[in-house]
């Protein structure tokens, strides 16, 4: 036997690797549910989303956002909330007392199961927020478990470190309790209640070996999205099918609120994190979200003049658009984050923007989520420094991108010879011939959504 395995590795190291180590292999090994392959999301602060802050008030906005073009509706954390170091009159969602109970101030288990199947009979589909890095301080797992806790020198429980978070203690994951814990959990809701996923708060700070057996077990139920709050592109080969554009916030922040180019979008973003590596999954592209919202100011202080284009390249780069409670109607303020402060509703013209780029991208199939859609090719131009134009395309599909990022009137030549024809520009409906080197005029912080005929 000693002699034949002498004889293999000498052939081996003679010949070199098998010739398929060097085959290309494709990096996301999980299957990203059918239903999810032109979708929107949008994110409910049910708290505030009406005056009675309710599952049963919400369920009368599900026409309203159904029309607006929203096929995933994310739901804050709907647990019992902590009452031991309490945040503010009604604590933070993500203080989680009890993770498989309801909190009253919404409804009851009946309740949400009655919501999910409205939302599912009207073609949506739902997630729910979910909170595994850590629990309230009062959670009933900290007296029966306190060994899944981390503990510090002293050894006293600890919230996550360097952030200001006194109202929440962390897991700690070592303990093959607190993972098998969490992932019956996470299989509960599925069972029970039919949701369709989760959006997975601080989602890497947790092990990734237990998101991807989590994975696994809920897949095996059905088939489940899972949004990573994370930008790691790790996450996404066996656990994830979509994780944050953060960088994505940022670049646009900086270029329409202080007049940078558009540099560290096209070889920041885009270069880094979508022409790279484009197979690595769904990328959630937003201007608002609880966080944001909360801490840094409404999307007209964060984008100024420049939101609506910030709309547009959100609605049309590679990757998933979200909407925030109340974007589409204008929300120009912070929500109280730890008290009640309902939204006012109202028409907006965001929303209607809003809801071409939803009806563009759902029946046109370039502007698809990860494979099913086209990759975005750039299309070179006179003004590199403010005006970013590009096409995606995918089977006889295409679409065509100009967006001015500069509060001055642009003359924009295209170096479009590989992007010709005839196009509707998506907003005014008017008939545009490409026949190349095209001239175009654009309006400070312009836009054209072009769709070829």
């Amino acid at each position: 036997m000693k002699l034949y395995l002498s004889i293999a590795l000498f052939f081996i190291s003679f010949l070199g690797l098998p010739q398929d180590a060097y085959q290309p292999k494709k990096y996301v090994e999980l299957q990203h549910p059918e239903w999810s392959k032109n979708a929107t999301i949008y994110e409910v602060n049910l708290r505030q989303f009406t005056p009675e802050g309710t599952f049963k008030a919400f369920e009368t906005h599900l026409p309203r956002l159904k029309a607006l073009g929203v096929d995933i509706i994310w739901l804050m954390p709907i647990h019992p909330i902590g009452e031991k170091n309490r945040k503010g009159t009604l604590g933070s969602y993500y203080a989680v007392k009890d993770y498989y109970g309801v909190n009253p101030e919404y409804g009851s288990l009946t309740d949400f199961k009655a919501l999910v199947d409205k939302i599912h009979a009207m073609g949506m589909h739902v997630i729910l927020d979910w909170v595994a890095n850590h629990s309230a301080t009062d959670n009933a797992l900290i007296k029966q478990h306190p060994d899944w806790y981390i503990k510090d020198e002293a050894g006293n429980f600890e919230p996550t470190p360097w952030r200001d978070y006194d109202d929440i203690i962390d897991f700690d994951y070592q303990q093959p309790g607190i993972r098998k814990y969490m992932t019956d959990a996470l299989k509960y809701w599925v069972k029970e209640t039919n949701i369709d996923g989760y959006r997975c708060d601080v989602a890497s700070f947790i092990p990734l070996d237990f998101w991807e057996n989590a994975r696994k077990e809920l897949d095996f139920i059905k088939p489940v999205f899972m949004l990573a709050e994370s930008e790691t592109f790790d996450l996404h080969r066996k656990a994830f099918d979509m994780t944050y554009a953060w960088s994505l916030w940022d670049c646009l922040h900086k270029i329409t609120t202080k007049k940078m180019t558009i540099q560290s979008l096209t070889e920041g973003y885009i270069a880094e994190h979508v022409s790279i590596f484009p197979e690595a999954g769904y990328r959630m592209a937003f201007l608002d979200n609880h966080d944001k919202n909360s801490w840094e100011g409404n999307v007209f202080k964060n984008f100024g003049d420049g939101l609506k284009p910030a709309m547009v390249l959100i609605g049309t780069i590679d990757g998933m658009p979200m909407l925030y409670s109340g974007q589409e109607s204008g929300l120009d303020r912070s929500l109280n984050f730890f008290g009640k402060d309902s939204i006012t509703w109202k028409e907006h013209e965001n929303g209607a923007i809003f809801k071409k780029l939803f009806e563009l991208k759902h029946r046109n199939q370039a502007l698809w989520n990860g494979d099913w859609g086209g990759k975005m090719v750039r299309i070179k131009n006179n003004q590199m420094s403010n005006v970013i134009s590009f096409s995606r395309t995918k089977d006889k599909d295409n679409v065509i991108v100009i967006i001015n990022f500069s509060d001055q009137a642009k003359e924009v030549i295209l170096e479009n010879e590989y992007h010709k024809g005839n196009f509707t520009e998506v907003f005014t409906s008017k008939k545009i011939e490409l026949v190349g080197k095209d001239k175009l005029q654009l309006a400070p912080w312009g836009y054209l959504v072009l769709e070829r005929n």
